[in-house]
């Protein structure tokens, strides 16, 4: 729908927020969905124009290539690795067609539970106001239900909140003897504090992919449109030692399930490994602004971020979660997510409001100004 056909604001919010993509078409300043605005470089997409035809016009590669290219970039073997259409593809394979039993701490990414036959899917309750993951009796609880498969966020969405590795460890190894799979989901990895910087590889003290060798009970998922920016091209991956689970997942995916333009991106995304990290670390500082700035409005609970966006509470008095996100829509063009739909208590009252550039953010910051009262009174 052209943005001209709409009769007013109102119209297009309503529009707006029941699509899943496609923003870019519709002239408004996008704080909802996470993507690195700094990655890729021009140079990609020069490359993509370089070879469109050959890119358009040709099949591309099968699994066996795309593992490989995934593995060269993550220093890892391609019998360990399966590539997806996004890792939602991947998502919806483990929890709609593998998993028995799946039990995943809530709020997060709503797709584990979605993509669940009904009755499949367990949800963990994190305690509020942390939000904080205990491991002890997230295993307990795991052991207590018989699940085939349990899912970790680390940072966790819409929290930001990453869980620390030796808990992740500790849990892996309570549930090594309970024939269940631990899911580490790490799609927002790259924006935790501590990033390798000679490597160009995520740091052994936030990554559980250095670990697969240790614990065969665990599995990497990755979404790559985060970090690397490229949502449209869709790639995510997973990696792990099991092979019954590699074998099982790779049964699920078509034998074209990565376009051409995904494929050329992972041939060539090593060379761009130093401006990938120089894009990450623009992101932390634009999201650290952004927090401290947020942390200014009284009343407003402001959770410090692993990822590229933060998380809040809205005071009890004034607008919730989809009030402000419409008022933000309608006055000022900004969009923003409201988490009315997560399971957590008080949904209503919390908003998730990606990082973008300085000038983008201090802009919001203003617009909430507007709405909730100025800052530091």
């Amino acid at each position: 729908m052209p943005d001209l056909d709409y009769e007013n604001h109102i119209e297009k919010y309503e529009f707006i927020s029941g699509q899943h993509g496609g923003y870019y078409r519709h002239d408004f300043i996008d704080h909802a969905y996470l993507y690195n605005l700094y990655f890729p470089p021009e140079e990609v997409f020069t490359c993509f124009k370089n070879q469109i035809h050959d890119l358009v016009l040709n099949y591309p590669v099968a699994q066996d290539v795309l593992a490989s290219l995934v593995g060269k970039l993550i220093n890892q073997k391609p019998e360990h690795i399966v590539v997806g259409n996004g890792a939602a593809e991947l998502i919806k394979i483990v929890s709609g067609q593998i998993a028995r039993k799946i039990v995943i701490p809530v709020p997060s990414f709503n797709e584990y539970v979605n993509a669940a036959p009904k009755g499949c899917a367990i949800e963990f309750l994190l305690e509020s106001p942390s939000f904080q993951l205990d491991v002890d009796k997230f295993a307990a609880h795991i052991i207590k239900t018989g699940a085939d498969i349990a899912v970790v966020v680390t940072p966790n969405n819409p929290t930001a909140i990453a869980v620390p590795k030796p808990d992740l460890i500790r849990l892996a190894e309570k549930l090594s003897d309970h024939d269940c799979l631990l899911i580490i989901d790490e799609s927002f990895i790259d924006f935790v504090q501590d990033p390798d910087q000679k490597s160009g590889q995520i740091s052994g003290q936030t990554s559980m992919e250095d670990q697969i060798q240790t614990y065969p009970n665990i599995a990497i998922f990755k979404s790559m449109s985060k970090a690397y920016g490229i949502c449209g091209l869709r790639i995510g991956y997973l990696l792990t030692r099991n092979s019954n689970f590699i074998k099982a997942v790779r049964q699920g995916v078509h034998i074209w399930n990565i376009n051409g333009f995904a494929e050329e991106f992972l041939r060539i995304l090593p060379d761009y490994r130093d401006a990938f990290i120089k894009s990450c670390d623009q992101v932390k500082k634009d999201r650290d602004r952004l927090y401290k700035d947020l942390s200014a409005f009284p009343g407003l609970t402001v959770y410090k971020p692993d990822a590229n966006f933060v998380f809040c509470r809205l005071p009890d008095i004034g607008p919730n979660g989809p009030e402000l996100t419409k008022k933000l829509f309608i006055e000022h063009n900004m969009y923003i997510k409201h988490c009315q739909g997560k399971t957590m208590p008080h949904a209503d009252r919390y908003i998730r409001i990606a990082a973008r550039t300085k000038e983008e953010n201090t802009n919001l910051v203003d617009a909430l100004a507007s709405i909730l009262g100025d800052k530091n009174k």
